[in-house]
């Protein structure tokens, strides 16, 4: 007797969690440019030798977020020093990306970098055409799926209900991540 009543109670409890996660819906968790900018600041310097040829230097990142394409652009200082040549050229790369959930590493990155401008002081003529290829190919190097954010363990449950991120909205002063309740 005692078996069937505590069989009963398991049984109505399951019930009123998964009605829990239809009676709660979605939420909506804000993730401040600051913190974003903090994140993707601790990947960086970021130096390596490119095609054997380029000592490439690159750091300060600063993000702005576009609401109106609901992209991120991301401007950084760049150093590169051809090995065959004795002086180095300065200057910085933009680059805008789309916004991704990654399920895998429970992260916001930042997907299908595309550079927007690569600009190096005292670069003429036939080199600034081949360092435009090298700043694309170092963008998607660099950029492609690096996680802005990652999220907690505990982002993912909320009053007994486990949530699965759904949706990036992009904000000027931040960005939203809607999560939605797992049925």
């Amino acid at each position: 007797m005692k078996s069937k009543i505590f069989a009963l109670i398991a049984i109505a409890a399951a019930f009123l969690l998964t009605s829990c996660a239809s009676l709660i819906g979605p939420r909506d968790m804000e993730l401040p440019l600051a913190q974003l900018q903090e994140s993707l600041a601790r990947k960086f310097p970021f130096n390596n030798r490119f095609l054997e040829l380029f000592d490439i230097y690159v750091s300060n990142p600063k993000l702005v977020l576009q609401p109106d394409v609901n992209r991120v652009m991301t401007i950084v200082d760049v150093s590169i020093a051809p090995s065959f040549m004795q002086k180095s050229w300065k200057g910085s790369l933009a680059l805008s990306g789309m916004l991704q959930l990654d399920p895998a590493r429970h992260a916001v990155v930042l997907a299908e970098p595309r550079m927007e401008n690569f600009a190096l002081d005292g670069v003429e003529g036939a080199y600034a055409n081949q360092i435009a290829k090298i700043g694309g190919l170092l963008a998607e190097r660099i950029f492609d799926n690096v996680p802005l954010y990652t999220f907690d363990a505990a982002d993912f449950r909320y009053a007994g209900v486990r949530f699965l991120p759904s949706k990036i909205t992009t904000r000027s002063t931040g960005l939203v991540v809607t999560f939605e309740p797992v049925k």
